[in-house]
C-alpha cells in the first residue's frame, strides 16, 4: 500500500517566525506533517499559505522557530550547516517552478552538477547524468543547451538533475506552473511514477487540478495546515509523459 512505514521527512509542531519582535511574521504556525516512501503529497494553498515554509522546512533549507523536523528518522536541528548541506546532497532532491538550469551548459552537465558539488569524477557523473535523462526520455537531448529545450524538456531535465544523487525525498515547487496543460500532465506522471518506485514526493501547488495525482492533499491557509483528505491518484501512473 502507498505511504506506509515511517516517515523519510516530518515536522513534528514545527512553525517558523521571520523577525523579531514587533517586525516579527509567522511564517508558519505549530504544524505536524509526514512524507512517507511510495505516495505523492500535495501541498496546497493560497500564495502566502505557508506552502513553500512547510517544504523548506522539509527540505532542510530553513530551520524551525519551534519544533523539530526529522529527516529518514533523524533530528535535524542540532546538525551543522555543513552536515545538512550533506544531508540535502544525498537524500533530498528539489525540483522548482522556473528549473533553475544553468543556461550555458548542456543537458547532461547541469544534470551532472549536483554529482560534481559531491566530488564525483567527470566520467563518472556524466555516464550517471546521461543514465537519468535516458531514462526520463531525453537520451536524444543531451547535448541541447536549455534555450533549445522545450517547457516541458527543462523540467524534466530538472526531475533529472534532482534524482541523479539518489534522493529518497523528492520536493517539488510548483512544478507544473510555468508548463502547458500538456506537459503538466506528464510531469506528475511521472513525479507519481517516481513515488511508485518508493521515494516520499511532495508537491506544492494552488492548482487542485493536481489532485488526480496525489494520494493524500493537505489544505494550508494563513500559516496553518487546515486539513487533509485523500487523493485521487491511481495505483500506477496513467499517462506516458516520461518518453513524450
Amino acid at each position: 500500500m502507498n505511504g506506509e512505514g515511517p516517515a523519510v521527512a516530518e515536522l513534528a509542531g514545527a512553525s517558523k517566525v521571520f523577525g523579531k519582535g514587533e517586525l516579527a511574521v509567522t511564517a508558519l504556525h505549530p504544524s505536524d506533517i509526514a512524507l512517507r516512501r511510495g505516495e505523492l503529497v500535495l501541498i496546497e494553498g493560497p500564495s502566502g499559505s505557508g506552502k513553500t515554509t512547510v517544504l523548506s522546512l522539509l527540505g532542510c533549507v530553513l530551520t524551525p522557530t519551534g519544533g523539530t523536523v526529522r529527516v529518514l528518522g533523524r533530528d535535524v536541528g542540532p546538525l551543522s550547516s555543513r552536515e545538512l548541506a550533506a544531508l540535502r546532497l544525498a537524500s533530498i532532491g528539489f525540483v522548482f517552478q522556473e528549473f533553475n538550469l544553468v543556461e550555458p551548459l548542456p543537458a547532461e552537465e547541469n544534470v551532472a552538477y549536483p554529482l560534481l558539488l559531491g566530488g564525483v569524477g567527470r566520467r563518472e557523473r556524466l555516464r550517471m547524468a546521461r543514465g537519468a535523462l535516458e531514462r526520463l526520455g531525453l537520451g536524444d537531448r543531451l547535448g541541447n543547451l536549455p534555450r533549445a529545450l522545450s517547457g516541458g524538456q527543462k523540467q524534466r531535465v530538472a526531475i533529472a538533475r534532482a534524482l541523479v544523487t539518489g534522493p529518497e525525498l523528492l520536493l517539488c515547487d510548483e512544478p507544473t506552473a510555468a508548463l502547458d496543460h500538456a506537459s503538466a500532465e506528464q510531469v506528475m506522471d511521472l513525479l507519481l511514477g517516481l513515488a511508485r518506485e518508493g521515494r516520499a514526493v511532495a508537491v506544492v501547488s494552488h492548482d487542485l487540478r493536481l489532485t488526480a495525482w496525489a494520494d493524500r492533499v493537505v489544505s494550508m491557509m494563513d500559516g496553518r495546515i487546515t486539513g487533509e483528505r485523500p487523493g485521487e491518484a491511481p495505483s500506477a501512473p496513467t499517462h506516458q509523459g516520461a518518453t513524450g
